[in-house]
């Protein structure tokens, strides 16, 4: 019968420093009797603090996770042609994205009579993309915008901005 004994192993110690060690004695064809040793550390202290340390960070990462999100206000998206003498309810942020048709994104400019209420933003095309006219509401009030396309023959678009909260 082959027990642990006879094929050279020994019981773990447990020394006070809280090591495991597991002593294997090996014996090699031509040489003599050599050992090897596994040893594994488990220190209390350190593991309790590890766990400890790895319970903050998940509930850190999770409470991050509950934080309120930004909302997220949609753009209005209206023809160049819809909006002469309309009028445009708008919130503090959101923007109102100005289809220009056939016509190029960056002919129009435009003048806002309030523009701490709100402000033109030109159209323009980079790298493939196009980028539509618009204007962005800025704070509560009314203001009247006025749009112009640098092509000529097309008349100024007049319209009313209003925005709330």
């Amino acid at each position: 019968m082959v027990t642990a004994a006879t094929r050279g192993i020994t019981r773990p110690r447990y020394p006070r420093s809280h090591s495991r060690e597991l002593l294997i004695h090996t014996r090699p064809a031509a040489r003599g009797l050599f050992d090897v040793r596994v040893r594994w550390h488990t220190d209390r202290v350190k593991i309790s603090k590890l766990i400890g340390a790895a319970a903050v960070v998940a509930i850190a990462v999770g409470l991050s996770a509950c934080a309120a999100p930004t909302p997220v206000i949609a753009p209005v998206t209206m023809d160049a042609n819809d909006l002469q003498g309309a009028t445009v309810d708008l919130v503090v942020g959101q923007v109102l994205n100005i289809n220009t048709g056939d016509l190029a994104v960056d002919s129009y400019s435009g003048e806002v009579a309030d523009p701490a209420i709100a402000e033109f933003v030109k159209g323009y095309e980079e790298g493939g993309a196009t980028y539509n006219p618009g204007v962005k509401a800025l704070a509560e009030g009314s203001t009247e915008v006025v749009m112009s396309n640098s092509d000529g023959g097309i008349q100024d678009l007049t319209f009313t901005v209003e925005v709330g909260k």
